[in-house]
């Protein structure tokens, strides 16, 4: 749940700052008439996304165990790419975001296509909805299949971004202050440990498949020590997807994602940190 929780606050905040960004502009410069065309296309977008979930949930069953194992540690690895991806392409084009945004707005405005700034929304949100509905689908999948019900996750992710909403409402009123930076640096670690879980359950998916080797070949089993059924195992697999009984080849790819990704990550916002200026010196008459 509080993994879910994590990808609802993180992403529909990301949506809701760039709905307010395409607002703040629209009415800022007198031209609040085009306002219906931005909420159109951000409704379209939620149902776009609504519609990929239910496709992702629903349109496996009826397929044989080992096909919707297949499908879905498939599109679990899917999800960590998209996901992953997310994470370094906000880290990098975060400050130039509203800009390009405005450009797209003046452009589509000027243009007086009615479908121009309705197409800049499904793209914007759009964009954050499908990752949502894959990423969310994925953890849903692998803590649906555990002892927890199916519904947590989903509950989790729903009070997620009832937050960022609630959030991005008091940003655009400037009610409060948040240092984004800090935010979606935290998220952004903690989305790459929740990543490297799902990628290790997508592992473990294809394993059952039998489109990978080694589902037998244990790395370690940890079951008597930690009981599935307590408390801080399930916080562990709704939180990272840990899983007591883990193959060679789950610890492998789980290793081999997080060190590089979480790397470069770190190493990337700490050189795109802005640098203090240096200190005037003072001089005395």
């Amino acid at each position: 749940m509080l993994a879910n929780y994590l990808i609802g606050l993180r992403e529909g905040l990301e949506a809701a700052l760039v709905v307010s960004i395409l607002v703040a502009y629209l009415v800022k410069s007198g031209r609040r008439h085009l306002l219906p065309r931005i909420w159109a296309g951000v409704g379209l977008a939620v149902a776009i996304s609504l519609a990929f979930g239910a496709l992702l949930t629903f349109g496996p069953r009826g397929l044989t165990f080992r096909a919707q194992e297949l499908i879905g540690g498939s599109l679990s690895i899917i999800a960590v790419g998209f996901v992953t991806w997310m994470i370094f392409w906000m880290a990098r084009t975060a400050r130039g975001l509203a800009g390009e945004l405005r450009g797209r707005i003046d452009h589509a405005a000027d243009d007086g296509s009615a479908w121009g700034l309705v197409l800049i929304a499904v793209l914007a949100v759009g964009r954050e909805g499908l990752e949502t509905a894959l990423f969310l689908w994925a953890t849903s999948r692998a803590v649906g299949s555990g002892a927890g019900s199916a519904w947590t996750p989903l509950l989790g992710a729903a009070a997620g971004l009832g937050t960022a909403i609630a959030l991005g409402w008091l940003i655009y009123r400037g009610a409060i202050s948040i240092n984004l930076t800090r935010f979606f640096t935290w998220t952004g670690v903690l989305l790459v440990l929740v990543a490297a879980g799902v990628l290790s359950y997508g592992i473990h998916d294809l394993q059952e498949a039998r489109f990978l080797p080694g589902l037998d070949t244990v790395a370690f089993d940890v079951s008597d020590v930690i009981d599935p059924n307590t408390w801080y195992a399930t916080l562990l697999k709704g939180i990272f997807n840990f899983t007591p009984r883990t193959t060679v080849l789950q610890a492998v790819a789980w290793v081999l994602y997080v060190v590089p990704v979480l790397t470069l990550f770190v190493l990337g916002t700490r050189r795109r940190a802005p640098r203090p200026s240096p200190a005037t010196p003072v001089t005395t008459a």
